[in-house]
């Protein structure tokens, strides 16, 4: 119905429609039977919804919002306190005002307020708490009005403009003293000790590989073994360091929109990650931040491409790294392909650290092949098995007969790292990110004799 009769029926809540409704029964009633009290009844309903709307809709008001977030940047599964504070900027008081703050799902329930006669020029302060269940950046408001009549049968609604950003970034987790750099960033002068190219006895070695540099040679070694054997060194964790982050969702089992915490995790952990990409991602920014704070000039990559500070190239520092985790999510890159090519101009000689989801061999081919040579590089390689034996939460579900395969590729992956000198370690949903990372700083294994110079199909 368009005109202004259809403009003030928009108005009626639903106890207003009922009542013209009603009245509108009873005005027939009354003419059929010729009772004319029940025509003045009836004509009196009716005339009390229509006088509310017309008073809801000749109604003026402002409203300025202001909202403070404290921190407006939090860990995921934390909360964070907001003050809304809304003003009457007109100079008269207002009426009855429903108020409704829009949040997104991840956030929580939206709260909702109720102000009466707030006067020209006052504010309200009105609390309260989000919840950050999902990474993300999200977006607080805009803040919704309702306007309405005593009796609550018109009500009329309107939308504001003004939003805050709230801001969820990955869990960083302690890794403890333990892992790969463990000797390191310990505090003190161990902060600043490195093993270097010269100076300092060789930590091991392996067997000589086409392309390995030749001022490599350790003649030591060879002369003990009788055959050509190369340093493999201890990168300076303080020069450079480089993380790649797998985030293909064909190699993830990903968690819904639920924001419910899964079945499964490491013991005594209140947050788990709810699925394998969280859980890289929460290493990722774990890893990064220790590196960082111990000095290192942190890089990160992804399949997709590096993720660099949003002031440009250059390091990453702690609060870089987890500001650009935040907003990681599945990709649809179906290789690693682009992102070992940007890995291999990303990372020089550092050490990097792989993070990879469900991989085989032919997805880490290339990966060797570019980090070939005289240096020891790390991989962390995700159980999917282990998120998908939990609740059907995911995207997808895993058959025995998938998950079998999904392990047997990921160990033939694993051979083939180790074969090229790389740390290997198995990430499961029962598993946390420290006891993940102690177990690369584990002996290396020495590296098996493999045919064919890299150990990998040309």
């Amino acid at each position: 119905m368009r005109g202004p009769a259809g403009r003030v029926l928009s108005f009626l809540t639903l106890r207003g429609r009922c009542l013209v409704g009603g009245a509108g029964a009873l005005l027939l009633l009354g003419m059929l039977l010729g009772e004319r009290p029940l025509v003045q009844l009836s004509v009196f309903a009716l005339a009390l919804p229509l006088l509310s709307s017309a008073a809801v809709a000749r109604e003026r008001f402002r409203l300025t919002a202001r909202r403070t977030l404290s921190p407006a940047r939090v860990p995921r599964g934390d909360s964070a306190d907001v003050l809304l504070e809304v003003t009457n900027a007109d100079g008269r008081a207002g009426g009855l005002w429903m108020l409704a703050e829009q949040l997104p799902p991840e956030l929580g329930p939206a709260p909702q307020f109720v102000v009466e006669r707030l006067g020209g020029g006052a504010t309200a302060a009105l609390p309260y708490r989000v919840h950050g269940a999902r990474r993300g950046r999200h977006a607080l408001g805009p803040l919704r009005l309702r306007l309405v009549d005593p009796f609550g049968l018109v009500e009329r609604t309107a939308v504001g403009a003004g939003t805050a950003p709230l801001l969820v970034v990955p869990r960083v987790r302690p890794l403890g003293p333990g892992g790969p750099a463990g000797g390191h960033g310990g505090g003190g002068d161990g902060a600043r000790r490195s093993i270097a190219v010269h100076g300092e006895d060789d930590v091991s070695t392996r067997e000589y590989r086409h392309g390995d540099d030749l001022r490599k040679v350790h003649w030591r070694a060879t002369a003990r073994v009788g055959e050509l054997m190369v340093r493999l060194e201890e990168r300076p964790w303080r020069a450079q360091a480089t993380l790649f982050l797998d985030t293909r969702s064909r190699a993830h089992v990903v968690a819904g929109r639920a924001t419910e915490l899964p079945a499964t995790g490491p013991a005594g952990d209140d947050c788990p990650p709810p699925d394998s990409l969280e859980w890289l991602v929460e290493a990722a920014a774990s890893i990064g931040t220790m590196l960082a704070r111990r000095g290192a000039a942190l890089r990160l990559v992804t399949d997709v491409g590096e993720l660099v500070p949003t002031t440009g190239r250059g390091r990453l520092t702690p609060d870089d790294l987890l500001d650009r985790l935040a907003t990681v999510g599945p990709s649809r890159v179906p290789s690693l392909a682009h992102g070992i090519e940007q890995l291999g101009r990303a990372a020089g000689e550092g050490p990097v650290v792989c993070l990879l989801g469900a991989v085989g061999p032919d997805d880490v081919v290339d990966l060797v092949r570019a980090r070939s040579g005289p240096t020891r590089d790390f991989a962390i390689l995700a159980d999917l098995g282990s998120w998908a034996a939990g609740p059907a939460r995911g995207r997808r579900a895993l058959s025995a007969a998938s998950r079998e395969t999904l392990d047997r590729q990921r160990e033939d992956a694993a051979r083939l790292l180790r074969a090229a000198g790389w740390q290997v370690a198995t990430a499961g949903a029962d598993l946390s990110v420290a006891d993940v990372w102690a177990s690369l700083g584990g002996p290396v294994a020495a590296a098996p004799s493999v045919p064919g110079g890299l150990g990998v199909p040309a």
